[in-house]
């Protein structure tokens, strides 16, 4: 049996629920907590440190600032490149072949999830409905390694089977208050968001997608419980278990990621380099459980990397975690200490 970390009233007090889309609206949000464990970049070849550093600072990185480009948000990634702990690059060469769908790219969340595929080295294409957000967080990319499309997953005929074409594995972070805020304007509501966005996606994505995770929430199938019913009076809960049953029954290879309170940020409104920046303090060491039992909070740069690592963990398919983060030292970007924290999970 998992124990149970923070306090419902703790977890209510933030007025969202899983997912989000950047800074809540809400009135019942009470606090944010700085905190966790820093997304770290790839290790690269030795051999091409001297070509690349020179070719890309010298000549790139010159330009952009003279020019004031924002793609020299670049700068301290490239920089930190060789000066800190790098991620795992065991996968370096499948991840070459992936194409992820990240939809949701610009919230709390989404923001810090594309922040890391790039540090990966893993191409990525967003589904925006504001293309100039984009430009502003993630600065100019190359097209191979950032792509950007427009469209709203709230209108189904917006999904044009164009969008997906090429793309291997999904990530949806998507999600709005669950009380009404002024995000709710322009039919941002969970019904709009959590159920028929979700539905809409899932039911435009390719079959030869390998994996999609899905950003939901803890407390999702206690909805009718106190204290949970406090938080789904407006439905929130509701519609994002509909989103994942919908998941489940379509047939598509999926992971469900349900974030306790979401704590960190969000640090929307920020540039690229801001984002590789992002630490969560002392809130590293991660807490994975199943049957909708977890109740505390999670950092978003740890929900960030569970939906990343949930990607190629094969045993995860098919299966819904709740994600909590804790003071301690955590498994940062190491693939083989997120494998044991999900195999735990599973016997607990």
């Amino acid at each position: 049996m998992s124990e149970k970390h923070g306090s419902d009233a703790e977890f209510l007090s933030n007025g969202r629920a899983g997912a989000d889309g950047g800074e809540s609206e809400s009135r019942l949000l009470l606090k944010e907590i700085d905190g966790g464990s820093e997304l770290f970049v790839n290790q690269m070849d030795l051999r091409f440190v001297t070509l690349w550093f020179t070719l890309d600072l010298a000549l790139k990185d010159r330009k952009a600032e003279l020019l004031g480009d924002p793609a020299r948000s670049l700068q301290g990634l490239r920089l930190q490149a060789f000066t800190e702990e790098a991620v795992d690059t065991s996968d370096l060469a499948s991840s070459s072949s992936k194409l992820v769908l990240v939809v949701g790219g610009t919230g709390g969340v989404g923001q810090l999830v594309v922040a890391s595929l790039l540090k990966r080295n893993i191409r990525s294409r967003l589904l925006l409905r504001d293309l100039d957000k984009a430009t502003k967080l993630f600065g100019k990319q190359d097209e191979y390694s950032l792509q950007v499309v427009k469209g709203d997953t709230r209108n189904a005929e917006d999904l044009d089977p164009s969008m997906f074409e090429g793309v291997t594995h999904v990530i949806c972070c998507t999600g709005t208050t669950a009380f009404p805020s002024k995000r709710w304007s322009e039919e941002n509501t969970p019904e709009k968001v959590d159920w028929e966005g979700v539905k809409n996606l899932i039911s435009a994505l390719p079959s030869s997608v390998k994996r999609v995770v899905l950003v939901s929430s803890v407390g999702v199938t206690k909805s009718n419980e106190l204290p949970w019913s406090i938080m789904n009076l407006f439905g929130v809960l509701k519609y994002k278990k509909m989103g994942e049953d919908f998941l489940r029954d379509s047939g598509l290879p999926f992971t469900i990621i349900r974030p306790g309170r979401l704590t960190d940020g969000p640090y929307t409104s920020y540039d690229l380099n801001t984002l590789l920046k992002a630490t969560a303090g002392e809130r590293r060491a991660v807490v994975i459980g199943q049957g909708d039992k977890l109740v505390g909070e999670v950092s978003r740069l740890v929900v960030a990397e569970a939906c990343i690592q949930a990607l190629d963990i094969e045993f995860t398919q098919g299966k819904a975690y709740e994600l909590n983060s804790v003071k301690g030292d955590g498994p940062g970007s190491d693939p083989q200490q997120w494998r044991e924290l999900f195999k735990a999970a599973e016997s607990k």
